[in-house]
């Protein structure tokens, strides 16, 4: 298991064990019935306290993906719910699951340029550059772009998670998504850290997605590496 991120705009440490173990158990990496290793062999593992991975095995529990057996010890349960922060997300390691991190490259406000779709209502919005990783895995480069009327983004407040900072600091959740994959050739900011080079040739994702408005309120573009991730999604 991957060492949890303590950065200051990470997700809370427990929240972070939650998604990693949610994300596993969707992908069939942990199965049903299947017992956890004991919780101080784990702690030490993530590199957290016992007291925060209890925290993280409680919400699984209260999900119904957990059974916790006094005597015994934790047991994945299938059937339960599978929301998460990272509901969205799409894209995992070749193995399955990862938990999802960004490093921000950049955060501009701006008028939208003519080679974006429509979307929103404002002439404006803010470009979001991030590179993206699964565990300590980079996996991709990707551009959101969110719509000037849903309000001001402030760099340092920034979260791995977009979605939630949406709903933390801009009062709106993204309820719907439409994703369209193909290839696409990774964009001219490519970092020269990113595996792959700028104009190189690799899976290819737009995102439109949908608050309680009738317009998109976010369209984003993202370059995965498909050496190192595929895009999942699961039917229920």
């Amino acid at each position: 298991m991957p060492t949890a991120s303590q950065s200051s705009t990470a997700l809370p440490l427990y929240v972070q064990i939650s998604e990693l173990l949610i994300r596993d158990i969707a992908a069939g990496r942990l199965i049903d019935g299947e017992r956890l290793p004991p919780e101080r062999e784990m702690a030490e593992e993530l590199g957290i306290s016992i007291g925060t991975l209890r925290k993280a095995l409680a919400d699984l529990t209260q999900k119904g993906l957990l059974e916790r057996i006094q005597g015994s010890g934790n047991y994945i349960r299938q059937g339960g719910t599978h929301e998460s922060v990272y509901a969205m997300f799409r894209l995992e390691l070749l193995t399955g699951g990862g938990l999802p991190r960004a490093d921000i490259l950049d955060v501009q406000r701006m008028v939208k340029p003519d080679d974006l779709p429509l979307f929103g209502t404002s002439a404006e919005g803010t470009r979001i550059r991030r590179l993206r990783f699964l565990n300590d895995v980079m996996i991709a480069v990707e551009e959101i772009w969110l719509d000037g009327d849903a309000g001001f983004v402030r760099r340092e407040l920034l979260s791995d998670s977009l979605y939630r900072f949406y709903q933390k600091h801009l009062g709106f959740w993204i309820v719907r998504a439409e994703d369209r994959v193909t290839i696409g050739a990774l964009p001219d900011w490519t970092p020269e850290i990113f595996q792959k080079t700028a104009g190189t040739l690799t899976g290819f994702i737009e995102r439109f997605s949908w608050a309680d408005r009738p317009k998109p309120v976010e369209y984003s573009r993202t370059w995965f590496d498909t050496d190192r991730a595929h895009y999942v999604q699961r039917l229920k």
